[in-house]
C-alpha cells in the first residue's frame, strides 16, 4: 500500500499495490483547515496503531508479572480495549483468598522464621522472590502473631488495672487508721456534725441541699472543698455525707478537724439512719444475694483472662463487674434517697470521684418539668468515645426481657451528677421498679446486664430524666486520657468514673493534677501518710 500527497496538499492518493492503477483519489477543498487536519490525522493514527502493536506485544512476552505503560492501560480499562482480557487469577483475589483461611490453633507457637516488624518483612520480601501467594501466607502469620501478643498484653494491663483500682492503697489505709486513733483521743474530732444550732438547716428546703455517699475519706474531703471553695454562697450549702458503720469515726474526725465553714457539713453513717434501721432494705438483701452469685458465676479474675475466645473489650468489662465498688451499699444507696431524707424537695447527688468547679446553685434553677433525674445525657458530644453510650451499651438486648421492654438506640445518661427532685420522685414506682429489675437480673444469672448500679437506674428512671447542659458534668477521665487539661478544666463538673482513680498510681497523671490541687499537702495527717501530689 502507498500513500501520495500532491506538493500542494490538495490530493491524497492511495494505490494499493505494484501494477494497479489508482485507488482512491480524494480531492482536498481550498479550506486551510480541512486538508491540514486530514494529514495530520492520518499521520497521528498511523503512528498509533504501530506503537500500540508493538508495545502489546511486547507486553504479551513479557508474561504477567511485568507489564508495560500502554499494556496495563489495556488491562485496566477492560477487555473491549485493546483487545486485553482480564485474568481473573489476579493478585488481589490470590491475597484475599489466603488471607480468610483460618490458622491452626497453636500453629505459630514456637516458630522463629515469622517477622517480628514491619521492617523485618519488607526487608524479607525484597531479598526474596515470592510469589502472591507466598506473600500473602508470610503477611498473614506475621499480622496473626502480632495480634496474639496484642491482645495477651491487652489482657494483662487490664488485670493489672483490676487488681490496682480494687486495692486499697496503704496511703488511704493509714489515712483511715490515723483519723480513727485521733477520733478516740481526741476530743476535738469527736464534734457532733453539724452543731446544734445549725441542725435546723439539715431538713430547711432554702438551703442548696447535696448528698455525697463514700466510704474514702480522701475522696471526700476532695468533694466538699471544691463544692465549698467554688461556690458563690456557702453559707447556703449544706453537704450531707453518707457513710458506712467502720468508715464514719474517720470521716467525722477529718471534717470536725477540718471544718469548710460557712458551709454546712452533716456526716451520718448508715445505721444512724432510722429508716435504715428499720425491718429489711431491699437494697442490702439484693446486694447479699447478687455477692453470692458473683462469687459463683465467673470463677474469679484467673478465670476471665484465660477466656482465650473472647475479645479483651468484653474480659475487661467483666473484671470490672469483680470490683467491690460496684457491689458496694455506696453505690446502691442513692435509690433510697426519698426515704432517707424525707422532709427535702431537691438534693444534688455527688459520687466521690468527682470534681467540683463551679457553683452549682444554679441547678435549682433548671425546670424539671415533673421528672425525677437531672442528668447529662451520653449519647451525645464531641468526645465519641465518651459520649458515645445508648442503652445498648449496658444492657444485654439478646436477652428477651430486655428486647422486648427497652430501645436499643435509646441514649443513656450519667450518674455521679445527678438532680434528684424528691417530691416528684414519691409519686412514682422509680425504686420498687429498681428492686424489681434487679431481682430479675439475679434470677438470670446476671444475664441482664453485667456491672454497676447504672444499668438498674437506666431502666428505673426509664421517662422520668430531665436532660441538661453536659456542661455540669464532664465524664471519662478515669479511664481514657483524650480529654485535655483545658477541655476539663472549663467543665462545672468533672468525673473520674473509670478505673483510674485520682487517689491511685494508674490516674492519668494531668488529669490527676485538678483532683490534687484541692488537698492540703502540708497537712500533718496528709504528710503522715505520704500522700503525695504526683
Amino acid at each position: 500500500m502507498q500513500l501520495h500527497i500532491s506538493p500542494s496538499l490538495r490530493h491524497v492518493t492511495v494505490f494499493p499495490g505494484k501494477g494497479v492503477r489508482e485507488f482512491i483519489k480524494v480531492k482536498v477543498g481550498s479550506r486551510r483547515v480541512s486538508y491540514r487536519m486530514l494529514f495530520y490525522s492520518l499521520l497521528f493514527f498511523t503512528f498509533l496503531l504501530r506503537f500500540v502493536f508493538v508495545m502489546t506485544a511486547v507486553d504479551s512476552i513479557d508474561g504477567e508479572t511485568k507489564c508495560s505503560t500502554i499494556g496495563c492501560l489495556g488491562k485496566k480499562l477492560g477487555p473491549k480495549i485493546l483487545g486485553r482480557r482480564i485474568d481473573s487469577n489476579n493478585v488481589p483475589e490470590v491475597i484475599y483468598q489466603v488471607l480468610e483461611e483460618p490458622i491452626v490453633k497453636d500453629e505459630l507457637q514456637g516458630r522463629t522464621d515469622i517477622p517480628q516488624t514491619l521492617d523485618e518483612f519488607m526487608a524479607e520480601i525484597k531479598d526474596s522472590n515470592l510469589d502472591a501467594r507466598s506473600f500473602a501466607i508470610k503477611l498473614r502469620e506475621m499480622v496473626t502473631l502480632l495480634e496474639q501478643r496484642t491482645r495477651t498484653a491487652k489482657i494483662q494491663e487490664y488485670l493489672y488495672r483490676h487488681v490496682a483500682s480494687s486495692s486499697i492503697p496503704k496511703q488511704l489505709h493509714c489515712l483511715a487508721l490515723r483519723l480513727a486513733n485521733e477520733h478516740s483521743n481526741n476530743a476535738a474530732a469527736r464534734l457532733q456534725l453539724p452543731s446544734a444550732e445549725l441542725v435546723p438547716a439539715l431538713v430547711d428546703n432554702s438551703y442548696f441541699h447535696f448528698v455525697l455517699a463514700s466510704d474514702n475519706v480522701l475522696a471526700a474531703s476532695v468533694v466538699a472543698a471544691s463544692l465549698v471553695k467554688n461556690s458563690l454562697r456557702p453559707h447556703k450549702v449544706v453537704l450531707h455525707i453518707i457513710t458506712d458503720r467502720k468508715t464514719y469515726y474517720p470521716m467525722q474526725a477529718w471534717f470536725s478537724l477540718h471544718p469548710l465553714l460557712p458551709a454546712i457539713i452533716e456526716v451520718k453513717a448508715l445505721h444512724h439512719f432510722d429508716w435504715f434501721s428499720k425491718g429489711k432494705v431491699p437494697v442490702l438483701e439484693a446486694m447479699e444475694k447478687d455477692q453470692k452469685v458473683r462469687s459463683n458465676f465467673r470463677g474469679g479474675s484467673s478465670a476471665i483472662v484465660a477466656n482465650a475466645t473472647e475479645k479483651p473489650n468484653v474480659i475487661a468489662a467483666k473484671l470490672q463487674a469483680l470490683s467491690p465498688k460496684y457491689n458496694s451499699v455506696m453505690n446502691h444507696i442513692r435509690i433510697h434517697l426519698p426515704e432517707l431524707f424525707p422532709s427535702l424537695n431537691k438534693v444534688v447527688f455527688l459520687d466521690d470521684d468527682i470534681v467540683v468547679q463551679t457553683d452549682l446553685s444554679p441547678l435549682w434553677e433548671i425546670e424539671m418539668n415533673g421528672k425525677a433525674n437531672g442528668a447529662v445525657e451520653t449519647c451525645r458530644g464531641e468526645d465519641k468515645f465518651v459520649m458515645s453510650k445508648k442503652l445498648k451499651s449496658y444492657l444485654n438486648f439478646s436477652h428477651p426481657l430486655i428486647l422486648n421492654n427497652f430501645d436499643p438506640n435509646e441514649c443513656a445518661w450519667a450518674y455521679g451528677m445527678n438532680i434528684f427532685d424528691l417530691e416528684a420522685w414519691r409519686k412514682t414506682n422509680i425504686s420498687a421498679t429498681y428492686h424489681h429489675w434487679v431481682e430479675q437480673n439475679l434470677k438470670s444469672d446476671l444475664s441482664l446486664w453485667q456491672l454497676g448500679t447504672l444499668p438498674p437506674g437506666l431502666i428505673a428512671f426509664h421517662g422520668h430524666v430531665q436532660v441538661i447542659d453536659p456542661f455540669w458534668h464532664m465524664l471519662g477521665l478515669g479511664y481514657q486520657e483524650n480529654t485535655t487539661y483545658v477541655d476539663a478544666e472549663s467543665a462545672g463538673v468533672i468525673h473520674f468514673n473509670g478505673r483510674a482513680k485520682p487517689w491511685l498510681d494508674i490516674a492519668f497523671p494531668e488529669l490527676r493534677q485538678l483532683w490534687s490541687k484541692y488537698i492540703d499537702f502540708s497537712d500533718k495527717f496528709i504528710k503522715g501518710c505520704h500522700i503525695r501530689a504526683s
